[in-house]
């Protein structure tokens, strides 16, 4: 009988599959009687395959490893402040038991649910100490460096996905000292947002269209919303905004298909669409149950004739992040240069994206450049942009989103280039040069000295002289509690005319009379945003008179005889 057509098609195996190699003629090899000969063919590739990776994933995890440690170093350079002492202190609290923060006055943002599980899972590990923040924020910036490369590399082969990898750990991988030391590696902040962030992008991005999917990214919006609300401008809104778009767009191609085929093929983001839209309402309820106060700041809009100096002050923030504002010594001001390119090479996958965007392909990356341009823009035109560039950290997540875009983008493109300028070869070694500059900017950093520690003279003056309990000016409050171990506590205070307890980041039972003892006050007389408190007058006169008087470089430090807490108002 003579085989059909269908027949003959159905017996040939798909071409690259284990069934053509078998299908093959082949001579038995030498040692095929006994089985050992199918066993050595087998079996070498096998274990060569398997210790490259073996091999390739030691190399990663050192890489890591390494990347932990210079992080590390490089947060050593800039000095804690009383922000990140007072996180400490909260994770300390939740590690012991206080999971909810109850008593807590908060900033505008809670970090809940993200970096303050991190940081208590620290102090619990290494204790309550200044260098405590350090390890926590080279944590997180290394997850953030990771996760970032992860999602670079998309769902590509491996060939296409090396390049992507590699550009956007260039991108990235090596902060700025000074305001990008800050912002990145020291303050508690959004740029610990982006590490789950970044995780939900992932998840969106490697995982199959499964009713899964969406209940997943819901859950993981909802976690970041409860602690930091900025998800909802570089989160939800773009998620939404993206996947309402792209299902309009099937909807305006539809020519004959009916409306219910095209949102039966579009349900994935619809479902995400929705889930995002979820995540809001649940996070809403969910904040109900944190049992500390946040103070919350409303945005305001900023008149517009100064909107040109905060785009001014936008952009010196920007080419902090990315490692290109041209500020310090020499050294300092030539690795700045050379980041310049990153930011050349991030301006171009923004352009390049969004000069086709409603037809991108890339729905990740399409999210990315929403949640990039909607936090830059929101945040010029606001009241928050009228400070330093220090407030970059508003918009930290714009350095690791522009990076990943850059690497989804441009790395096929310039590695496929037929230009003279560009071709592979002339690529490759800039790209090689590059990175190489990179690495000598992140060691550079590391290798400089760690600064000293904020208030060190002030700590060694009180232990000294056991002034164990007191009150002072925020910038050296909680940063003297932590920084000394514990030996010395002071609680914050401010004057608005009178003395009364500072309810930032603070516990309400710090300031209980009754259990708590406070006779000194401390305030300084150098100006500037980390250290300036001088008290009116009329503060200091409703405190009574002093029984001593110290003067230490910039601190003046009132001793009493006298609980100075039961003088302040009652919380």
């Amino acid at each position: 009988m003579t085989p059909s057509p269908k027949d003959v098609v159905a017996a040939v195996p798909k071409s690259g599959t284990p069934e053509t190699s078998s299908a093959m003629p082949t001579a038995a090899p030498a040692g095929a009687g006994d089985g050992q000969g199918a066993r050595t063919a087998a079996g070498a590739p096998d274990r060569r395959v398997s210790a490259r990776r073996l091999l390739a994933a030691v190399a990663a995890a050192l890489a890591v490893a390494l990347l932990f440690l210079a992080y590390l170093h490089v947060s050593r350079t800039y000095p804690e402040n009383s922000d990140e002492s007072n996180d400490l202190l909260m994770a300390w609290d939740m590690l012991h038991g206080n999971v909810l923060l109850h008593g807590w006055y908060l900033s505008d943002v809670s970090f809940i649910t993200t970096e303050l599980p991190q940081y208590a899972l620290l102090v619990g590990l290494f204790g309550l100490h200044t260098d405590t923040a350090h390890i926590a924020a080279a944590m997180t910036y290394t997850l953030v460096v990771i996760f970032s490369v992860l999602l670079a590399r998309g769902r590509v082969s491996r060939r296409e996905a090396w390049p992507r990898m590699l550009l956007t750990a260039g991108l990235i991988f090596a902060p700025q000292l000074g305001v990008g030391v800050f912002v990145l590696l020291l303050s508690l902040g959004h740029i610990g947002t982006a590490v789950p962030l970044l995780l939900t992008w992932l998840v969106i991005d490697r995982c199959p269209a499964r009713w899964y999917v969406p209940v997943a990214v819901g859950l993981l919006l909802t976690w970041m919303l409860i602690a930091d609300p900025l998800v909802l401008l570089v989160g939800v809104v773009p998620l939404v905004a993206v996947c309402a778009m792209r299902v309009a767009r099937e909807l305006a191609r539809r020519q004959d298909t009916p409306v219910q085929a095209v949102l039966r093929a579009r349900w994935h983001e619809l479902s995400l669409a929705v889930a995002a839209i979820a995540a809001q309402g649940l996070a809403s309820l969910g904040g109900h149950l944190i049992q500390a106060y946040l103070h919350p700041l409303p945005y305001q809009l900023a008149p517009v004739h100064t909107w040109p100096k905060h785009a001014w002050v936008t952009g010196k923030g920007l080419l902090a992040l990315f490692g290109a504002k041209p500020e310090g010594p020499p050294a300092a001001m030539a690795f700045a240069l050379l980041h310049l390119a990153g930011v050349a090479l991030v301006a171009w996958a923004v352009l390049r994206v969004a000069r086709r965007f409603l037809s991108w392909p890339d729905m990740i990356s399409q999210i990315l450049l929403v949640a990039m341009v909607l936090n830059v823009a929101a945040y010029v035109p606001s009241t928050l942009a009228n400070a330093t560039d220090l407030n970059a950290r508003e918009f930290a997540v714009v350095l690791p989103f522009g990076a990943v875009l850059a690497g989804r983008t441009l790395a096929v493109s310039l590695r496929d280039s037929k230009r003279r300028w560009a071709r592979p070869a002339l690529l490759a070694g800039a790209a090689g040069a590059l990175l190489a500059g990179y690495a000598a900017g992140l060691g550079w950093a590391a290798a400089q000295p760690p600064a000293p520690a904020m208030n060190a003279r002030l700590v060694t003056f009180l232990s000294a002289h056991h002034l164990t309990s007191g009150i002072g000016g925020y910038w050296y409050s909680s940063v003297v509690t932590v920084g000394s171990d514990g030996a010395v506590t002071i609680r914050a205070v401010q004057h608005v005319p009178r003395l009364e307890p500072y309810l930032w980041e603070t516990k309400s039972s710090w300031y209980d009379a009754g259990s708590n003892h406070a006779n000194f006050l401390v305030t300084s007389s150098v100006p500037g945003f980390f250290n300036h408190w001088l008290p009116s007058r009329a503060a200091l006169a409703a405190l009574g008179v002093p029984v001593r008087i110290y003067h230490i470089g910039p601190y003046t430090v009132y001793v009493y005889d006298k609980n100075l807490l039961a003088v302040l108002p009652h919380q």
